[in-house]
């Protein structure tokens, strides 16, 4: 490993270039030489007269919170002998397990592709570039036919290859306890146990007013509810990343939480955000894309079924239309173990094929993506706004649920981390699920690819992401999962197959995220 202040000087290096030609490098250039022209400039004290100006007019915070930003993307720095794909991933046996996946997945898309006749993609004729800019903001009213087309895969899929994942450096015999047979996943990473979780989330502790609590032991809720939306709407007027991170670790006030998580992920207002999306509307009105029926049949299947999110029909064609178009999401691929997806094209002479990223963004929709961007139709009306925070919603957590990897916000870590709390809390109930060939992970899968979207009732999945953004991490999805088998023990204990626990567990509308976190968390005996 780098020493600490070779790693900072790594990373300081990192963001420097990667801030270098952005609209805000630009920006704070024009204004520090418009700042030259000011009376109080003084030329033996020129650089701390112009940061301080710059600090004066809000321009150092911008910075401040992009290089905050750039903090939370930017994978560790690695040892300058270990080769580049370990900072994707550091071990092999995933990054092969995630290499055949992608192949899959790919095979299945041009199996569809070939099977119907349709190409991957084609430059619509100008009468249906007219007609789809007509109607773009009603697309919900369309009733395309696509019982010909099928998801590329689902969530139980993708856990079958998580359930064949084995470590080939760990013998069979050398497996630690009997208990590592009783679950699913076969692979030791290391995960939090429940005093070490208490460590990560101290903020959710008993002694802790919390925005999903009605009562609290220590504070009247009316008292810490006023005061806690007076702190909020400081940390708005100051416009600070990392304010906003800390506090919505407490619960973040439904008439600020769009304003906080905008500034958590650092997503802005400027003309260049509303201009991108602008653009990648107009790739959408003029290149048809096979999966853009993917993404039809995917909202069709899942939020416009939805009690919650039905109304939402037409701005999630138009987020995810975009989304799929959006050559900037590639950059993620830098810190993600995954690779993007390439087809073959005929060049423009016709005479060869060559390989590209298809989709543009490199990212295959699966049967229930749509349900990453419904929650937050509920936050933003404005279009360009929403596909800003979904976008770096996706490129900070979203895509670590359906790529195979080590990380701890990783899918396979999350699997795990719910097995081993079950396990080690309620190894009762997790052998009896178990004995009656109902595995615990094979209902909660769903739950846990989704981060709970379209189980939970929305104001409850809101508290829920206020956490993950407040900790920048996934893993309270995980002890969520336990928590909700824990508080449906008694029930759970008394079903004999797994179609009667699935059906124990079929609603999670009623739950309380925070009480049910909380009681888990701080109130069992370890």
């Amino acid at each position: 490993m780098l020493d600490e202040s070779a790693e900072l000087s790594v990373s300081i290096t990192q963001i420097v270039q990667r801030l270098k030609g952005t609209h805000l490098h630009s920006q704070l250039e024009k204004q520090a030489k418009e700042c030259l022209h000011k009376p109080e400039i003084k030329l033996e004290t020129l650089k701390d007269d112009v940061r301080r100006l710059l600090k004066a007019s809000g321009w150092e915070r911008k910075l401040q919170n992009a290089v905050y930003r750039e903090l939370h993307i930017l994978p560790p720095p690695r040892h300058p002998r270990a080769p580049p794909e370990h900072t994707k991933e550091p071990l092999a046996y995933m990054r092969k397990a995630q290499v055949n996946w992608e192949k899959r997945i790919l095979k299945s898309l041009n199996s569809m592709c070939t099977e119907l006749g349709i190409p991957l993609a084609r430059k619509r004729p100008v009468p249906e570039q007219n007609e789809l800019t007509n109607k773009w903001n009603e697309m919900g009213t369309d009733e395309p036919d696509l019982s010909k087309f099928r998801p590329v895969y689902a969530p139980k899929d993708f856990l079958e290859v998580l359930v064949g994942l084995k470590n080939p450096n760990n013998e069979r015999s050398e497996d630690l306890t009997v208990r590592s047979h009783w679950g699913l996943i076969q692979v030791s990473l290391n995960v939090r146990d429940i005093p070490q979780t208490r460590e990560m989330y101290p903020e959710l502790g008993l002694t802790y007013g919390q925005l999903g609590i009605d009562d609290h032991t220590h504070v009247p809720p009316d008292l810490f509810e006023s005061e806690h939306i007076h702190i909020g709407k400081k940390v708005v007027s100051e416009h600070d990343s990392a304010a906003a991170q800390q506090y919505s670790r407490q619960g973040c006030p439904t008439g600020l939480r769009a304003q906080l998580w905008s500034l958590i992920l650092n997503t802005t207002d400027d003309p260049e955000a509303i201009t991108h999306y602008e653009q990648l509307k107009a790739r959408v009105i003029h290149h048809d894309l096979l999966v853009d029926n993917l993404i039809y049949k995917d909202v069709k299947l899942t939020a416009s079924n939805d009690d919650y999110y039905f109304v939402f029909e037409d701005y999630l064609y138009q987020v995810l239309l975009c989304f799929s178009r959006d050559t900037a999401v590639l950059e993620h691929f830098n810190y993600n173990c995954a690779t993007p997806p390439k087809s073959c094209i005929q060049s423009k002479s016709g005479s060869e094929q060559c390989a590209v990223v298809y989709p543009p963004n490199g990212v295959i929709p699966f049967h229930g993506f749509s349900m990453y961007v419904a929650p937050l139709c509920f936050l933003y009306n404005e279009p360009s706004k929403l596909y800003s925070v979904f976008r770096e919603m996706y490129i900070r957590y979203f895509f670590r649920l359906h790529s195979v990897s080590s990380h701890p916000s990783g899918i396979v870590s999350l699997c795990l981390q719910f097995e081993r709390l079950l396990q080690t809390h309620l190894p009762q109930l997790f052998y009896h699920l178990r004995e009656i060939g109902a595995q615990p992970l094979r209902i909660a899968f769903k739950w846990i690819v989704r981060a709970f979207s379209g189980y939970l009732s929305t104001d409850q999945l809101l508290l829920l992401w206020d956490r993950i953004l407040g900790y920048d991490s996934l893993e309270i999805v995980a002890v969520l999962a336990a928590a909700v088998f824990a508080f449906r023990a008694e029930n759970l204990m008394e079903v004999t197959s797994l179609a009667s626990a699935e059906a124990v567990l079929a609603d999670l509308s009623t739950l309380k995220v925070m009480p049910l976190l909380q009681i888990f968390l701080f109130a069992t005996s370890v």
